[in-house]
Parts: structure tokens; C-alpha cells; sequence
């Protein structure tokens, strides 16, 4: 009955507030009392209780009630931050000052007249008899991230407490050290303390307003050069709050220690619920808010003059600056071990339906992996270095693969294809991808017998030819993931091989050559990638090398392209009559795995972000050459119409076709066909020598004769191995803010 009683109390002062056309005085405690003091509502009660369209209204009408109201609630916290809640009483205050401005800071962000409001200091919201130096200065939001910063540290509300003496002996908020308060074990932190269901809850609260706060950035018009840095995230990963370290580790150490199976009883999830989950998707998302790029600091290398010390030329977000410096083993190996947990959660199988939790928040997991890469170089290596790489590649695979028809998760399309063209930029990558893949992950793609380097140019294939008309933008990037890496690869299997020729036969269709003035960089990035595995890993791939010689007539038609206006103009009138983008035909599509569910599109009516256009690849990679030690040396940017790198992106309007005869001559004169025309002119007569002496139509025996023969001598000289190496830029900058904000949003 009790709560029932405050639901109408609380709702009885909501209403006073919208009808009180006159200020209510701030010191009128008896009024503001109501909205937090008797009352003992849940989150949902005062998302119910307080309508939009009321805030709205007090706003518009009675504006300084609505100021007041904040500033009250924020003053609550700030008394509760410094008593340290001692009382039940003084929690629920706490908890519910918290709920009402996570209610309401969205209308104060939504309306420009009110941005500032927050940034203000509040004339007379000094402590009596302070000095003007004093706190009573600060800025209502500096005031209300410290206060939440403190509560995060509050024994016996958030955290457990360490006092030795009786119920009375209240530990001192001021004095306490946050660091022996860390939330759990793992990076810098040996203890994990016991799991305590109301600490949980009450960390995800204030964890959530923080994230309110935050989002103000949703709210405000683009820069042009996408350097504007979140006021809100700025402070509270400064100096000034002195819980920056602790909260760091606690955030990451919570996330990365999750294990949502928990104890492995089937069912689990559905018979209690799991406090820690919602803690752990807040705090991921207060991390990936919180670790931004700082401008100036991100692309640009200090000046020459600058020649002050480490500690001020570092990031001063102290979250990045931190994550920039976790440099032990046994933490990058918790941190990764706890990340591919979470990413492989969603692909577990059970022979039970259901049984297992499966969490929802990866796209979270893996723009948080991306920030780990991005901002500790250290890390990066360390990923690459063991077969542990491949437990976060399987489940990137298996997103992908599954998203591709989908357009609301465009995004999540773009961040995985991200990692792997970052990872791909590494040797160890291509290297690592050569270990056989056994795991049985439901994919709807053929089944194969091969190597994780097969898996990953399957799903890619599938990608390209079944995926949705959004994505094309991306096939340079898949492409030069797999132009990266072909020359570490040592051996492809015959399902993956057919399916890069089936990729070059769909892309040097005439009409497709000359629809779009960039669609050509397709071939050369597929040429490119035959000519590294025939250059430098001949041995093993006498399955590639059959399909070669199986499609050699796409290898023809290319070097005997018509350039002639007429016959490119015929060609595009061929388009014109099959309108689909890439033929699915001449691949034979073969069984599924089992247990696997076909990509399906977006349900009617999904709420799809939107994203800001991503930049083209040459302004995502940078070319690097692989001298003969295995180092890397950057090549000059080069703007020959026949690189891939020269125009920004795949493109299917008209209006740019290539099919002017003196660019589509430029192109070809620079098709890369040599290799793999002299190797033609070399086997093609001795395979067919072998089939007519031996009366052979099996392919077996083929294939052991290209396995043992030799191109040893006959091949051109071998090129240098040219590497195109992810590079930031303010371009992508903006679009990791945006898509990152879109999924908070939508989650």
C-alpha cells in the first residue's frame, strides 16, 4: 500500500509543478521535499509519473521552477556525496534525485536556450560564508559529476564497506582512497570483491544519469571539422575528479570480467535476474562515451617547440591516457581473454533451445575493441601475436555475415569491417590465418574444409553478392583486407578459390567496368591478391592456381577489353536489361552449415541511425612496403588513375560512368596481368597435355601435378609486397562518434 501512497504523492507535486504559474522560492523545502524525500518510486514510476509533454510545458512556462527543481536535485546529491548516505533515508534521496534529472536532462539538452543552463554557476548557490574562490563557484555541472563520481566510491551504497568500528563509525568521504574500492579484479586490481545485488543496482543508476549527461552530444548540430570535444566528458575525465583512475579500472574490470553462462546451469538467466548485466552494458557504454579523441592530440605529432614533459603532452583525458598505458601481459590477456568471451556469447550452441544468456550489447564490445587497438599500440600487437586473434575474428565473421541483409545494422557492418582492415594491416594477421578451422559456428554459408583465411573469404563473398545495396561502399575495404593479407596465405581451399574468381567474373562484366568511375579499382584490388599468393605462396595453392586456369577466359576478356566508344556504350545497354549488381549465377551455392538462419532484412519500421558518410579508402589506408627484413616503409600517396587508391569510394550513379574511352584506356594499360598471364602461357599447355596423354577428366590428378610443379625461373621478378594500413582521420573520427551515439540511442 505504501508504495502505492507515495506513486500519488510523488505525482500529486509532479502536477503542482506544471500548474504553479508563479516561482516557487528555493528555500520552500516543504514543496520540494515531495519530489524526493517521502516518496520511494522505481525508475519506470518516474518515467511514468513525469510525461514528456509536462517537462516540456514547465519549461516553456514557469522556466525557473524547472531551474530550480535541478538544482535542488543536483544539491541533494552533492549533500549525499559529502554525508556519505549513511541513513536508508538519505540513499533514497539520493536514488531518487538521481532517477528525476536522468528524466529530465534530455528537455534541457533538446532545447538550445537551455544548453547553458547546467554550465552556469547559480548566483547564491554558494555554501553560506563561502569565498568566491570556493566550490560555490562551479559550474551546476561540475558540481553534479563530482557528486556522482563520490557516490560511485560510497561504502555500503555502491561499494562494500572497509570500517572496523560499530554502525556509527561512518567512513569519511573526504579522506577515503577510491583505489582500495575498485569494483572488481583483473587490470591493476588483485581482489574481487563479493557480488552484492544493491550495489549493483545503484552503480547502474548513477552510471546511467552519467550517461545522460553525457549524451548531450546527440543534441548538438555537427561540426564541420567534427573536433568538438564533450564538455561533460572533458571535466569528468580530468584532474578534477579524483576518482578518474579507480572508476577507469572499475568500468573496464567489471566489463571484462563478465561471464554471462555464470555457473553453467542451463536456464540460469530465466530464473533470476542478472543485476550484473545491466551494469556491465552501462558501464561499456560509458567507456566507449568517455575514451574520445582528443583534437590536437589525435593526428596531429607535437610541435617541434613543445618540449614539455611527458605528462602534459599526453592525452588529458585521463581515460585515455590511462588505457594508452595498461602494458602488462597478464592485463592484455585478461582484457582479451574477458572481450572474445562476450563477442563469442551470441554464437554458442547448446543442445538445449534457450538455455544459455545471450547478451545483446556487441556492437558496444566491439567499438570498445577498436578503442583498445586504436589507443594502446601494445595491445594491438599482443592480440596478433597468439591464435587468440581468431577468437575475436570468428565472432566479427559470424556479425557480419548475419547483418548483411539488414539495413538498420549498417553500422554494425562498417565497425567490424574496420577491425579487420586495421588487424589486416599487421603481417601476424595474414600469419595467423593459416590455422585450420575447426568450430562448428552456425553460419548460412557453404560448408568447407580450410583454414580461417577460407572462412573469411566466404563470408566476404557472401557479403559482396547477397548482401544489401548499402554496403557497397565497403567492397574496397573487403578487398583490401584480403589483398593484405594473400600474401601470407599458404594455401586456399577450393571453395574459397572459386569464390574470389566468381567475385573477379562478376567485376570485369563490361557493363560493370564501365557503370562507375571507381568500380575498376575492384579488379585491380582481386588481380593484386592473385598475383601476392602466385608471387609468394605458389607451393600450397595449386587449388587457386586450377581455378585460374579454369576461368582463364575472364583473364583473356579482361586484357582484351574493348576501349572503343561503341562497344563500351553496347556494354552498358547490357546493364540496362539485367539490373541486378553481381550476377549470384556461375557460383554454385552449396549446402549451409547446420543449424545455421539465412541474413534476413530489417523488420518494417526499425529504427535505423543514421551514420555520416564514411571516407573512401584511400583516405582510410596509407600504402606500406614490406622490405625484405619484414619491416614496413610508408609509400609516397601516388594519384595514377589505375591505383585503387586514387578516388574515394565504389559508386553506382551515372552521372560519374567511366565510360569515357581515353579513362577506361588509362586503367587498362595498367591492368597487373603479367604473373598471371605468363603462368597461363605455362601450365594451361601441360594440364592439357596431361588430360589428352591420359585421357583425364578427374580433377584430383590435375591438381597433384600443380601441387608438385614449379614456376620456379618462369615467372616476372616477384613485386614488392605493398600493405595499405588503416590511418585515422578526422573523417572517421565523426563517424565513430555518430555511430556510436546512434546505438546508446537505439539500445
Amino acid at each position: 500500500m505504501g508504495n502505492t501512497d507515495s506513486k500519488l504523492k510523488f505525482r500529486k507535486a509532479v502536477i503542482q509543478l506544471t500548474t504553479k504559474t508563479q516561482p516557487v522560492e528555493a528555500t520552500d523545502d516543504a514543496f520540494w521535499d515531495q519530489f524526493w524525500a517521502d516518496t520511494a518510486t522505481t525508475v519506470q514510476d518516474v518515467f511514468a509519473l513525469v510525461p514528456a509533454a509536462e517537462i516540456r510545458a514547465v519549461r516553456e512556462e514557469s522556466p525557473s521552477n524547472l531551474a530550480t527543481l535541478c538544482y535542488k536535485a543536483v544539491e541533494k546529491l552533492v549533500q549525499g556525496a559529502e554525508s556519505g548516505c549513511p541513513s536508508e533515508r538519505e540513499k533514497q534521496v539520493v536514488l531518487n534525485c538521481t532517477r528525476i534529472l536522468t528524466r529530465i536532462l534530455p528537455y534541457i539538452f533538446e532545447d538550445q536556450d537551455w544548453r547553458g543552463f547546467f554550465w552556469s554557476t547559480v548566483p547564491g548557490a554558494g555554501r553560506a560564508g563561502a569565498d568566491e574562490e570556493d566550490d560555490g563557484a562551479r559550474p551546476l555541472a561540475e558540481s553534479l559529476l563530482l557528486a556522482i563520481a563520490d557516490l560511485l566510491f560510497c561504502p555500503d551504497f555502491t561499494v562494500h564497506s572497509h570500517r572496523r568500528g560499530g554502525p556509527d563509525s561512518a567512513e569519511d568521504m573526504q579522506s577515503l582512497d577510491s583505489c582500495e574500492y575498485i569494483w572488481e579484479a583483473g587490470v591493476g586490481f588483485a581482489q574481487s570483491p563479493p557480488l552484492n545485488y544493491i550495489h549493483d543496482l545503484n552503480r547502474t543508476e548513477l552510471l546511467r544519469l552519467l550517461l545522460t549527461c553525457f549524451s548531450e552530444a546527440m543534441y548538438l548540430p555537427p561540426a564541420s571539422d567534427g573536433n568538438v570535444l564533450n564538455p561533460w566528458v572533458t571535466f569528468f575525465c580530468s584532474t578534477e575528479n579524483r576518482h578518474t583512475l579507480p572508476l577507469f579500472t572499475s568500468l573496464l574490470n567489471v566489463v571484462c570480467a563478465y561471464d554471462p553462462v555464470g555457473y553453467g546451469i542451463p536456464y540460469n538467466h530465466l530464473l533470476f535476474s542478472d543485476y550484473r548485466e545491466q551494469l556491465v552494458e552501462q558501464a561499456v557504454q560509458i567507456l566507449i562515451v568517455t575514451l574520445e579523441h582528443e583534437s590536437g592530440h589525435a593526428h596531429r605529432a607535437p610541435s617541434p617547440t613543445n618540449t614539455c614533459t611527458h605528462t602534459c603532452a599526453g592525452p588529458h583525458n585521463l581515460f585515455v591516457n590511462y588505457l594508452s598505458r595498461i602494458h602488462r601481459e597478464e592485463d592484455y590477456d585478461f582484457v582479451l581473454k574477458g572481450l572474445a568471451r562476450l563477442l563469442s556469447n551470441p554464437l554458442t550452441q547448446t543442445y538445449l533451445p534457450n538455455s544459455t544468456k545471450k547478451i545483446q550489447f556487441h556492437q558496444e564490445l566491439l567499438v570498445l575493441f577498436w578503442k583498445l587497438c586504436d589507443f594502446n599500440k601494445k595491445f594491438l600487437f599482443f592480440v596478433l601475436k597468439s591464435s587468440d586473434v581468431l577468437d575475436i575474428l570468428v565472432p566479427i565473421l559470424y556479425y557480419l555475415n548475419d547483418a548483411r541483409a539488414d539495413q538498420s545494422r549498417v553500422g554494425l557492418m562498417h565497425i567490424g569491417v574496420f577491425i579487420l582492415l586495421l588487424l589486416s594491416g599487421e603481417r601476424n594477421f595474414g600469419v595467423r590465418l593459416n590455422k585450420p578451422y575447426s568450430l562448428h559456428v552456425p553460419m548460412d554459408i557453404p560448408v568447407f574444409t580450410g583454414t580461417h583465411a577460407d572462412l573469411l573469404i566466404v563470408v566476404f563473398h557472401k557479403i559482396i553478392t547477397s548482401g544489401h545495396q548499402r554496403l557497397q561502399p565497403l567492397f574496397d575495404c573487403l578487398l583490401t583486407i584480403v589483398v593484405n593479407v594473400s600474401p601470407y596465405l599458404k594455401s586456399l581451399s577450393m571453395v574459397a578459390a572459386n569464390k574470389l574468381l566468381h567475385l573477379l567474373e562478376a567485376f570485369s562484366t563490361g557493363w560493370f567496368l564501365f557503370s562507375a568511375a571507381q568500380n575498376h579499382h575492384l579488379v585491380f584490388f582481386l588481380l593484386e591478391a592473385f598475383n601476392n599468393i602466385i608471387q609468394y605462396q605458389f607451393d600450397g595453392n595449386c587449388n587457386l592456381v586450377y581455378a585460374i586456369i579454369r576461368k582463364r577466359s575472364v583473364f583473356h576478356q579482361l586484357a582484351n577489353l574493348p576501349t572503343d566508344s561503341a562497344s563500351i556504350q553496347k556494354a552498358l545497354q547490357r546493364k540496362k536489361k539485367s539490373p541486378d549488381t553481381i550476377s549470384r549465377t556461375n557460383s554454385q551455392e552449396m549446402v549451409s552449415m547446420e543449424g545455421s538462419r539465412p541474413a534476413v532484412p530489417a523488420e518494417p519500421g526499425t529504427l535505423k541511425a543514421s551514420l555520416v558518410a564514411m571516407p573512401g579508402i584511400d583516405k582510410l589506408t596509407e600504402k606500406s612496403q614490406v622490405s625484405e627484413d619484414g619491416t614496413m616503409v610508408a609509400v609516397p600517396q601516388t594519384d595514377s588513375p589505375g591505383s585503387p587508391e586514387h578516388g574515394p569510394r565504389l559508386q553506382h550513379d551515372h552521372s560519374r560512368s567511366n565510360s569515357c574511352p581515353v579513362q577506361v584506356l588509362s586503367w587498362k594499360s595498367k591492368l597487373p596481368l603479367q604473373t598471371i598471364m605468363r603462368l597461363l602461357q605455362v601450365l594451361v599447355p601441360q594440364v592439357e597435355k596431361i588430360c589428352i596423354d591420359k585421357g583425364l577428366t578427374d580433377e584430383s590428378e590435375i591438381l597433384k601435378f600443380l601441387q608438385h610443379g614449379t614456376l620456379v625461373g618462369l615467372l616476372p621478378v616477384p613485386h614488392p609486397i605493398l600493405i595499405r594500413k588503416y590511418q585515422a582521420n578526422a573523417g572517421t573520427a565523426v563517424w565513430f562518434r555518430t555511430y556510436m551515439w546512434g546505438v546508446v540511442y537505439l539500445r
